[in-house]
């Protein structure tokens, strides 16, 4: 078993008096594959550090495969560990590189070899292993790198922003191969990244930080969908979730939420907050948008509310409007052709479910069940 717990990791750095993290609790099972995303500086990167025995937490236990790790060096944790630069050695093939590891460890020379070709299988590197790291494209650097990395078959596999050198196309084919390889591997792995889509793309679950703490963690839809918090609604997702105020109002025993000077239905467990003030969230692709004036009468849709257009961003698979809701700018995900120009009107509306609901004081979410 090589399941990682963390417990009430603090690290505080002496020179700034920052809380890298703030009392950080983690567990990752056995051969999951657990993403910690969050903008630079929320402790992402010092949280896996201290996993992999690089940083000494001021206070708090890491256990790996029911071990106390906290006080051993890396060499000793049974870890491999990827990170943002290749850090590959330029004068070595990648033969070498790849078993540089084993040899440290004086691994007999058949089981090493016999290692390096099942990562240079994996990583599809058969064909370069006896080519220089300047002779190889930035994609191909990164595979050695990984391929160093599971070659030691260690317990744990820490990589931290291993595709941000790469440009966009080839991170999308590199982190397809790499979610393919982890599945393979079955490997427990602990994945730093910055960039929501590989979030939410590789991931068994996802761990979003802010400030040196987790703010939700997990599964992708999960927490993309129900955001606890209004920050992790806002950073998962592009474009983020939207957020406007709206009072809840009771017509009868049914709630309505009033949005400027027009009228949402709510969902009826919204009735617990009647004549309070709350912050909507939704999602760009949860917005319903029209360009003729919605119907009117009995059977009608209620909800509707007009905007007027800003920004048409067609992006192919649909149109992104940028849209002035009374105070407030919304984005509107639009179906391809959508027939909308600068300073048009346009009318919206949202099916109560799809709404998500927080305190405009705290920015939790409200607990409407």
């Amino acid at each position: 078993m090589a399941e990682v717990v963390v417990r009430n990791l603090v690290k505080t750095y002496a020179a700034s008096a920052h809380r890298a993290t703030d009392d950080v609790s983690l567990e990752v099972a056995d051969g999951e594959f657990v993403v910690l995303v969050g903008p630079s500086g929320c402790g992402k990167t010092t949280l896996l550090r201290m996993v992999a025995g690089l940083e000494t937490p001021d206070s708090g236990t890491v256990h790996i495969g029911g071990r106390d790790v906290t006080g051993l060096p890396a060499r000793q944790r049974r870890v491999s560990m990827v990170f943002q630069s290749y850090a590959i050695f330029p004068h070595m093939r990648v033969r070498q590189n790849i078993g540089f590891g084993l040899a440290m460890r004086k691994v007999d020379r058949q089981e090493l070899e016999r290692r390096v070709q099942r990562a240079a299988e994996l990583l599809q590197l058969e064909d370069y292993l006896d080519r220089f790291p300047a002779q190889l494209s930035g994609g191909q650097r990164q595979r050695v790198a990984v391929a160093r990395a599971i070659v030691v078959d260690a317990d744990v596999l820490l990589m931290d922003e291993p595709l941000s050198n790469l440009d966009a196309l080839l991170r999308l084919q590199f982190r397809t191969e790499l979610k393919k390889l982890v599945r393979q591997l079955g490997t427990t792995t602990l994945y730093v990244t910055h960039d929501q889509a590989e979030a939410m793309s590789l991931g068994d679950r996802v761990a979003v930080m802010r400030d040196g703490r987790i703010a939700q963690i997990g599964t992708p839809l999960a927490v993309y969908d129900r955001p606890d918090e209004q920050f992790v609604g806002g950073f998962l997702g592009a474009p983020p979730m939207n957020f406007f105020p709206a009072q809840v109002r009771l017509r009868g025993a049914d709630p309505q939420l009033v949005v400027g000077e027009d009228t949402w239905p709510a969902p009826a467990h919204l009735k617990a907050y009647a004549d309070r003030s709350v912050l909507v969230g939704v999602r760009a692709e949860n917005i319903q948008v029209t360009a003729d004036p919605p119907a009117t009468g009995p059977g009608a849709q209620p909800g509707w509310s007009a905007a007027v257009v800003e920004v048409v961003e067609p992006t192919g698979a649909a149109v992104l409007l940028t849209v002035r809701l009374d105070e407030h700018q919304l984005k509107v995900q639009a179906p391809p052709g959508f027939p909308a120009r600068p300073d048009d009107t346009v009318w919206l509306r949202s099916a109560p479910e799809m709404l998500r609901f927080f305190d405009p004081e705290t920015s939790l979410a409200l607990v409407t069940t």
